[in-house]
């Protein structure tokens, strides 16, 4: 038995899984180890994940996550694992290499993530070899939900919205300049607060300029990231992640602008990513702890 973890910054979805069958699957908090301590990740797996497993006890966990891209943050995961499951083999990878095997599993393409946050990759069928560097909250997440955000309540500060759209979104959140700017900055993960603008801005993606908002953030998406690979003109260009789930028709209104063939879009990667562990454990069985 196996348990897989998919986190991003917002949340954790856990499958537990054998060779064929799914066998239960669970929920906690997000996670991401550029912000986060072992021991504050620890307290969520102990008081929220324990009590959804009914005793369960995985022989291995591969866990994929938003922020694991170093030796170091990946050992923050590994460390909270391993006090609740000192027997188990642990596997702690990107978040990036998740969409990678579940978008394209054994072949080529170009792998996508547009979430709360957002990252791209070059994928050749086992391996990632190209990364365009996600430049995070502050300096990129192009075509993300806190990108969204941040596009929109700019404009609203600004002044620069529509009577009507400023109206609607200040009684929707019951918004003022120092309650965002204090929950902005007060915030541990600052990306998650302007991504809970997308809600919004999904509502009203008929309104011109919401519309246009949206496709500048896509825009951007495209042009710093995707254009950027060798091959991007012919290669199937993938999507897992809630924003291009949700806003799937104006993802691909822009991807067509730049000639790009948008193959795949999924709002999760957990069923590809069950797919292709299944197939592991078929082939080769579980792996022993070292």
């Amino acid at each position: 038995m196996i348990f897989i973890a998919d986190s991003g910054s917002t949340k954790t979805d856990w499958r537990i899984v054998s060779s064929d069958t799914e066998l239960g699957q669970a929920q906690t908090a997000g996670f991401n180890p550029m912000y986060q301590e072992a021991d504050e990740i620890y307290q969520e797996i102990h008081d929220v994940l324990l009590p959804q497993l009914s005793d369960k006890n995985p022989d291995a966990i591969y866990y994929y996550g938003a922020g694991c891209s170093s030796p170091e943050r990946n050992k923050r995961v590994e460390d909270a694992l391993l006090r609740i499951f000192p027997n188990a083999f642990i596997s702690v990878d990107h978040d990036l290499l998740a969409a990678a095997r579940a978008l394209c599993g054994r072949n080529p393409g170009i792998a996508c993530i547009l979430g709360t946050g957002s990252n791209t990759c070059l994928y050749d069928g086992t391996n990632i070899i190209d990364n365009v560097p996600s430049l995070g909250f502050l300096l990129g997440d192009e075509g993300s939900g806190a990108f969204m955000g941040k596009l929109l309540i700019k404009a609203y500060l600004y002044r620069e919205l529509p009577e009507d759209l400023a109206t609607s979104l200040k009684n929707t959140y019951n918004l003022t300049k120092d309650g965002i700017l204090d929950t902005l900055y007060s915030a541990a993960i600052p990306s998650r607060y302007m991504a809970t603008f997308a809600k919004f801005m999904y509502d009203k993606q008929k309104h011109p300029v919401i519309h246009g908002m949206i496709y500048e953030n896509f825009s951007e998406f495209f042009e710093r990231h995707v254009v950027k690979y060798k091959g991007h003109e012919t290669l199937p260009v993938n999507f897992v992640g809630s924003i291009a789930y949700h806003f799937g028709d104006i993802l691909k209104q822009v991807a067509k602008k730049y000639g790009l063939h948008v193959e795949t879009i999924l709002k999760s990667p957990s069923e590809g990513l069950i797919k292709y562990h299944q197939e592991l454990l078929q082939t080769f069985g579980t792996p022993k702890k070292a």
